[in-house]
C-alpha cells in the first residue's frame, strides 16, 4: 500500500521523514488550526517524530517533572506531562468538527479506537482503562502498561494535537516524568513486546483504518464499549 496524499474527505495527509522540533510543530499546528477554523485551509493529519522533549499539558503538576533532562515545552493541550522522542510515532489530527458531530468526548473516543484497532493489526491488544488516560496493553511482565498517549485541544470546534504511539523509543527517557500523572503503571512499546515495526509499516496500517475513524465522527458516540 502506498501512503496517499489525502484521506477521505479531502483531508491532507502529511508524513515527515525526519525529526521535527516540537516548538516548530506546535507553532505550525496552531496556525493551521486557526486557518481551518477560518475556512482558509484543508483539514490535516500529520504523522511525525520529535527529538526528545517533555511536554506539559494544562493539568501538569510541577512535582511530576522528576528530571528535566530534555527541553520542557508547554503544549496547550489537555493532560499532564508526556514524553516525545525518537522511535515514537506522533499523529496530529486537525479536523473541523463543525462538519461532523460536535462531540469532544466522542472525538477522543474515536481517536483511541483508531490507535487500538491499528495495534491489533500487529497482534497487540490495546484497551482503554477507566480513569486512566491513554492506550494500555499487557506488558511482558503481565502488568498493564501504557503504549500510547492521547492529548487533544479543540478551538472553535477544530481539533489539534492527537496521539503518540511507542513504536521503538528509548523507554528510559520516560523516567524523567510521571507520564500523564500515573505513577503505578509503566510504559511499553511494540519493540518491547517483540514486534519489530518501522514507521512506514505502522503508517500504512493506520491509514488503512482512517476511513473507519472518520466514519465514527459522523454521529455522537455512546462510548459504552471499550
Amino acid at each position: 500500500m502506498t501512503i496517499p496524499a489525502t484521506l477521505p474527505g479531502d483531508i491532507e495527509l502529511r508524513v515527515s521523514d525526519g525529526p521535527v522540533p516540537y516548538r516548530a510543530a506546535l507553532e505550525e499546528m496552531t496556525a493551521r488550526n486557526a486557518a481551518i477554523a477560518a475556512g482558509e485551509a484543508h483539514e490535516l493529519v500529520w504523522l511525525l517524530e520529535h527529538p526528545p522533549v517533555y511536554t506539559a499539558g494544562t493539568s501538569a503538576a510541577s512535582a511530576e517533572l522528576l528530571d528535566p533532562r530534555f527541553e520542557v515545552v508547554e503544549a496547550g493541550r489537555g493532560g499532564r506531562y508526556t514524553y516525545h522522542g525518537p522511535g515514537q510515532r506522533v499523529g496530529y489530527v486537525l479536523l473541523d468538527l463543525r462538519k461532523r458531530a460536535r462531540d469532544a468526548r466522542g472525538f477522543v473516543h474515536a481517536l483511541e479506537g483508531w490507535v487500538i484497532e491499528t495495534l491489533r493489526d500487529f497482534g497487540v491488544e490495546g484497551f482503554r482503562s477507566e480513569g486512566r488516560i491513554g492506550i494500555w496493553t499487557t506488558d511482558i511482565d503481565g502488568r498493564e502498561a501504557k503504549i500510547g498517549a492521547i492529548g487533544v485541544r479543540i478551538r472553535k470546534w477544530v481539533t489539534m494535537h492527537g496521539f503518540a504511539v511507542n513504536i521503538r523509543p528509548d523507554l528510559s527517557h520516560f523516567a524523567g516524568i510521571v507520564p500523564c500523572g500515573i505513577e503505578e503503571f509503566g510504559v511499553t512499546s511494540l519493540a518491547r513486546l517483540g514486534r519489530e515495526v518501522d514507521f512506514a509499516t505502522w503508517d500504512r496500517a493506520l491509514v488503512a483504518r482512517a476511513a473507519s475513524f472518520l466514519g465514527a465522527l459522523e454521529s455522537p458516540c455512546s462510548r459504552e464499549t471499550a
